[in-house]
């Protein structure tokens, strides 16, 4: 492979200098942040020679290459654009300022909610199973158990005040305890509690600003979006505070002064006022998925995956957050499943129809990363790349959304779709079944009606006539383009070979992995590893490849072939190489069960990174099967992969 060439062909189908704002890498990705995206040629990046595929997120343009390989284009890629390398930091931060201030507030709203899902999620499974176990076994309603259990899985809708007001703090850049404060002033007993507002006899009312008006004394239970605003208001007065209270009394005067004039201004402007607005939201949402015949949530679920697309998709979280607290049911969840495994059907139709084995090698994986939930490796890396088979996801979606707005499926909880959605909608087990039936049944119909390989194979050409290639055949070329392998590994066929694991703690299958490319096994199969202690030892004989300068990823090439990707944790190169202990070196030979690394998983989680690691065979297409060995608690040497030769 030509290095500089691709970061060339690269550098101009972004549309060159003009267009360029900043580039970093990671393990895997060139993350590159430009002005207009629109310029951006991404069906001719996909073909440049190396890509694996190319996907947008988080204002970033993400191309994917590879562990190995992604460094080199890189060094390349600054060289031919003329520009100074940036930290993975910095290029979020240029992505970041170049939203509008709608996207800027959507991407905020996603930053507070996102953290709070394993609760809503606990919360969420523990309701579901308790009522389903009700439903077999009702006498358990009356039991002392049931209170107990009842009792945790409510525990974080009862107090989500809370937990949103601690997140929001941390986003916003405010002391979390104070933002939990402002959460407990919101929800606190001396007022009448929301949900009692109903049956209740009289509401309590208090005179404010000095008699301007009367407010309600009731607590704000089932409300989301009145405490974010608190909070972010709570932040900026608390570092306002900071910069022009004297040191000597900041310790005092600033905490005091935040919370009585964010507690005051919250029950008595901030409340009111957000509280009626945010209830119009819900009423409206309510109002659209029960328009009859299911005509709202049709156009609902139309309309999930082009928000996706724009990346305002994180409003969802708040508004399903908000459905929770006020109705007990989050409808929304599965219009939100219906558009995900539709694009995914969409991309399975192609995975079948193509002749073309890098589309195939993309688009199947991606596709059953999309019935699990995660859909961004299926929307940007292969539907978009297709726009008839997104339309087609789209137009699924939509009539999956029907099916569950006339039927009026719910779910306990959020941040949870695709199949493993069954564990939150018990109530509404074969209705939601139907919903991903009929989804990704008419997706898949008409995706496969729609594509036509010989227009993929029109665009590849065209990009390819860029190229000094003499291949016999266009498809010939392609597949031309796939990373050379150790010919030991092909030496003798159906071949098995083992790959130990690198370090000790529980096993989990990769498509688990809360990382999209890493979940679509885009860059190989494997398995991944939740650490319970910081050492990485080399899970084979062989030679390492690279070990990245922020030491969190280490490529290794066995004896046998097989080429090996440790991933420890996910984003983990943001850290800069804090926190990390190599003990090898590029073009080191290692045995197994040398140490190659050594980080502190403490530290790494305290500063909010997942520390879940992949373990990635890189040349899985290599092989007939790239099986996971293992299940459960696993110790650094066990068996953890199995890759058979074809």
């Amino acid at each position: 492979m030509d290095y500089r060439e691709s970061a060339k062909q690269v550098f101009e189908l972004i549309g060159g200098k003009s267009n360029l704002i900043s580039a970093a890498h990671c393990a895997t990705r060139l993350r590159l942040v430009v002005a207009d995206e629109s310029v951006c040629k991404k069906g001719a990046i996909e073909n440049v020679d190396g890509v694996k595929g190319v996907f947008s997120a988080s204002g970033q343009l993400q191309i994917i290459f590879g562990t190995g390989t992604v460094n080199k284009v890189y060094e390349e890629f600054i060289a031919v654009a003329g520009i100074t390398a940036a930290s993975k930091d910095e290029v979020k931060q240029a992505a970041a300022k170049k939203g509008n201030p709608f996207q800027r507030a959507i991407k905020a709203l996603g930053d507070v909610f996102v953290p709070i899902i394993p609760a809503i999620v606990a919360s969420g499974l523990l309701m579901g199973l308790l009522e389903g176990i009700c439903k077999v076994y009702p006498a358990l309603a009356g039991s002392g158990t049931y209170t107990i259990l009842h009792l945790m899985s409510s525990a974080a809708f009862t107090f989500l005040p809370v937990l949103i007001a601690f997140s929001a703090a941390k986003v916003f850049g405010g002391n979390p305890f104070l933002g939990a404060v402002i959460g407990m002033v919101m929800i606190h007993p001396d007022l009448l509690n929301a949900w009692s507002v109903a049956g209740a006899e009289s509401i309590p009312t208090a005179s404010v600003w000095f008699g301007l008006y009367n407010i309600n004394l009731t607590g704000y239970q089932g409300h989301v979006i009145p405490v974010v605003i608190a909070v972010f208001f709570m932040s900026k007065l608390e570092k306002k505070l900071h910069k022009i209270v004297p040191e000597m009394f900041d310790l005092f005067v600033t905490p005091l002064v935040t919370v009585l004039v964010t507690g005051y201004v919250t029950l008595t402007v901030f409340g009111p006022v957000f509280s009626l607005l945010e209830n119009g939201v819900l009423e409206g949402v309510k109002f659209l998925i029960t328009i009859p015949f299911g005509i709202g949530s049709f156009f609902a679920g139309a309309v999930y995956a082009p928000t996706v697309v724009a990346g305002v998709h994180h409003m969802y979280n708040a508004l399903e957050a908000g459905l929770l607290s006020s109705a007990g049911i989050n409808t929304w969840m599965p219009i939100a499943t219906a558009a995900n495994v539709a694009q995914g059907g969409a991309a399975l139709a192609i995975a079948m129809k193509t002749k073309n084995k890098k589309v195939k090698e993309l688009a199947l994986p991606a596709s059953l990363s999309a019935f699990l939930g995660i859909t961004e490796p299926v929307i940007f890396g292969v539907n978009l790349r297709f726009m008839k088979s997104f339309i087609a996801g789209c137009i699924g979606g939509a009539c999956g959304a029907m099916v569950s707005g006339i039927l009026g499926v719910g779910a306990s909880a959020y941040g949870i779709t695709g199949l493993f959605g069954f564990l939150i909608t018990t109530d509404y087990v074969w209705q939601y079944a139907l919903v991903i039936l009929v989804a990704a049944a008419v997706a898949f119909f008409l995706s496969w009606s729609f594509f036509r390989d010989e227009k993929e194979e029109k665009e590849e050409k065209e990009t390819n006539d860029k190229r000094d290639a003499d291949n016999e055949s266009h498809n010939e070329s392609h597949d031309s383009k796939e990373p050379s392998v150790n010919t030991t590994a092909e030496s003798t066929p159906n071949t098995p070979h083992t790959v130990y694991s690198p370090l000790s703690g529980t096993v989990i299958p990769m498509t688990e992995v809360k990382d999209p490319t890493f979940a679509a096994e885009v860059l190989g199969k494997g398995a991944a590893v939740v650490p319970s202690e910081g050492k990485v030892f080399s899970p084979c004989d062989g030679t390492v490849v690279t070990i990245f300068e922020t030491c969190h990823a280490i490529g290794l090439m066995s004896g046998d072939g097989t080429e090996i990707l440790i991933h420890v944790g996910l984003d983990t190169v943001q850290l800069g190489g804090k926190h990390f202990t190599p003990h090898v070196k590029s073009g080191d030979t290692v045995k197994k069960g040398d140490l190659m690394l050594e980080f502190d998983a403490e530290a790494i989680q305290a500063a909010g990174y997942d520390i879940t690691t992949p373990v990635i065979i890189s040349n899985s297409y290599a092989y007939q099967s790239v099986t996971m060995s293992a299940e459960g608690a696993v110790r650094a040497g066990d068996v953890l992969i199995t890759v058979t030769e074809g």
